[in-house]
């Protein structure tokens, strides 16, 4: 067991990573033709799904990392590349455009985005998935681990006190703002990309670095 700054620090740096805030105007923009009882159930849906895929990354991550060959920086291209292709489509469509061909490839399954690409690569993505391993493998047993996933359920309570007042926001924006918002947060989107593949690419070829 670490001393007790060690896993406040992990905390913070998870909240800092995972950039909840950040994600209301990427969820608005998604769900701008979903009901007020779907966009409910989808931001059920990120906050579990986040918390679990953190919480199996800290007992599982490096296991099935290893298992499959996998490295962080491998994630960081992949993740990179999945968010730099729904950039592309905020940027160069009409948001009603964008939700038909998603539709369209996910069975009308409007549930699925709270998975792909909200709760990853967006909330718990190569950054927030490479810290809970680090961050694990620094010490062993029970009381160890339970920190850290106690940290890891604290991010998901500021998710769901989140999602809570998302309905509050959404009722103050017109579709005029959200297509704005779609415009802008593809330009974003597609930096946060591009760093990602960046940063991935220096890990898998060290010779870029200098």
């Amino acid at each position: 067991m670490l001393d007790i700054t060690e896993y406040t620090k992990f905390l913070i740096a998870i909240l800092a990573i995972s950039n909840p805030i950040g994600i209301i105007p990427v969820f608005l923009t998604l769900t701008a033709d979903e009901t007020i009882a779907q966009r409910v159930k989808i931001g059920q849906i990120v906050v579990i799904a986040t918390t679990l895929i953190l919480l199996i990354t800290l007992f599982f991550g490096e296991f099935v990392l290893n298992v499959f060959g996998i490295s962080i920086d491998s994630f960081r291209v992949g993740g990179g590349i999945l968010i730099l292709l729904m950039a592309i489509s905020m940027l160069n469509t009409s948001h009603g455009t964008i939700k038909q061909n998603r539709n369209t490839v996910e069975q009308h399954d409007s549930e699925s985005i709270a998975v792909v690409p909200l709760a990853m690569p967006l909330l718990a993505g190569p950054g927030a998935i490479g810290t809970v391993i680090i961050n694990a493998s620094k010490g062993s047993g029970v009381a160890h681990y339970g920190l850290l996933a106690t940290d890891i359920i604290i991010l998901g309570v500021v998710l769901w006190l989140i999602f809570k007042i998302m309905p509050l926001i959404a009722k103050h924006i017109s579709t005029v703002g959200i297509n704005i918002s779609t415009r802008i947060m593809g330009l974003i989107l597609a930096a946060i990309a591009i760093e990602f593949i960046a940063n991935g690419l220096k890990g898998l070829f060290p010779v870029l670095n200098s």
